[in-house]
C-alpha cells in the first residue's frame, strides 16, 4: 500500500468509452480515486451511488471523482448508464493501477481464497499529493466520509 503525504503515483487507463485518462490530467483539482471491486454489484452499486447523489456537493468544492475496477470499459458503460453515474469509470483491466496503489490482493469469501481489488478510497489534493487514504471501506456511507475529509 502506498502512504499518505506522497506524490501520488501518476497512470493512463481508458474510460467507459475507452478514451484515455492520465490522474495528471487533473493536477490542479482535488481527486478521489476509489477503488472497487465490480460493476453492479450491490456494495459497488451501493457505493457509486452515493457518489452519485453527493455529486454536486463534489463539483461545488471542484473535487474529480474516478472510480477505478477491473471491470472493462463496456461494462462501465452498461453500469454507468444503468445507475445514471456521472463521473468517469476508469478499466483497469489488467489490475496494473491497483497493484501500483497496493489495493490488488488475496481476498476470502465462502473460504475460497481468490485475488481480487480491496475497495479503498485516496483523496489527492490539487497538487497531487495523497492527503487521505480510507481503507477497507464500506460502501454505505463511504461518500459522506470523503466528504467530511474534505472539510
Amino acid at each position: 500500500m502506498i502512504e499518505k503525504n506522497i506524490i501520488a503515483p501518476d497512470f493512463e487507463l481508458l474510460d467507459e468509452n475507452e478514451e484515455p485518462h492520465k490522474l495528471s490530467d487533473y493536477m490542479g483539482k482535488p481527486v478521489i480515486l476509489y477503488f472497487y471491486p465490480k460493476d453492479d454489484t450491490p456494495g459497488c452499486t451501493t457505493e457509486a451511488c452515493e457518489f452519485r447523489d453527493d455529486y454536486d456537493v463534489y463539483t461545488k468544492a471542484g473535487v474529480v471523482i474516478l472510480g477505478v475496477s477491473p471491470d472493462s470499459p463496456k461494462s462501465h458503460k452498461k453500469f454507468k448508464e444503468k445507475y445514471h453515474l456521472p463521473f468517469t469509470l476508469l478499466a483497469d483491466v489488467d489490475h496494473k493501477v491497483c497493484e501500483l496503489y497496493g489495493v490488488w490482493g488475496e481476498k476470502s469469501m465462502y473460504g475460497k481464497k481468490y485475488y481480487g481489488v480491496m475497495r479503498t478510497s485516496f483523496l489527492i489534493n490539487s497538487e497531487g499529493k495523497l492527503v487521505e487514504i480510507f481503507e477497507n471501506v464500506k460502501p454505505k456511507g463511504h461518500s459522506q466520509q470523503v466528504l467530511a475529509a474534505l472539510n
